[in-house]
């Protein structure tokens, strides 16, 4: 397996507040506001990587891990309802276009390989890491790299094994703080990177 890249920068002062790029909002310069999903992403990203998958195929793994824990949330709450054939029955599960299944944070991720090697599918299709790239540029701004380097520097904390059982433990423990149900679908909350950085000693 292969490949890494990242760069970065933020306000000087812990007293200034602005908006990147993006429109994710700094609010000091190690805490940025922003929602769940691409932080999901970025998170399960690093971890395949630290687990012996190159940078294209853990960028497609990362994208298909947060879509479906968005998924499980949504019909939890009741945003998404479990699709039913005419006569109110719930269909049977069909296959997604795997060749097999890799777990990433606790959830396991189909995938199949390509020409261009491992990647995540949806709908049988094969996620394009590329496209994955520009999600999480557009989402973090000029923050990205920042909260890549902390999120790797967690990732390398634990071995291999030990990150594998506690990716999700340790998500959970830094992820942005939002409101409880359907107030805090889709709702931003803070990324304090102080927090993640703490977790890796």
């Amino acid at each position: 397996m292969q490949g890494r890249s990242s760069g970065f920068a933020l306000a000087p002062s812990r007293t200034c507040a602005g908006n990147g790029p993006a429109g994710v909002k700094t609010i000091m310069p190690d805490t940025i506001l922003i929602n769940r999903a691409p932080v999901l992403t970025l998170w399960a990203n690093v971890v395949a990587e630290r687990l012996g998958f190159d940078r294209a195929a853990a960028l497609t793994l990362g994208k298909a891990m947060a879509g479906l824990t968005a998924q499980s949330k949504g019909r939890h709450l009741g945003i998404f309802n479990p699709g039913k054939d005419l006569r109110g029955e719930k269909p049977p599960k069909v296959g997604l276009g795997e060749e097999f299944w890799v777990e990433i944070v606790g959830r396991p991720i189909p995938a199949k390989h390509t020409a261009d090697g491992i990647r995540a599918v949806v709908k049988d299709q094969p996620i394009d890491p590329a496209g994955v790239e520009r999600y999480l540029t557009q989402k973090f701004g000029e923050n990205l790299e920042k909260v890549r380097r902390a999120l790797e520097q967690l990732a390398r904390a634990s071995t291999p094994a030990e990150l594998a059982d506690e990716a999700y433990s340790l998500y959970v423990r830094f992820r942005p703080g939002i409101p409880a149900g359907e107030a805090g679908w889709g709702a931003k909350g803070k990324l304090d990177l102080d927090v993640i950085r703490s977790l890796a000693k």
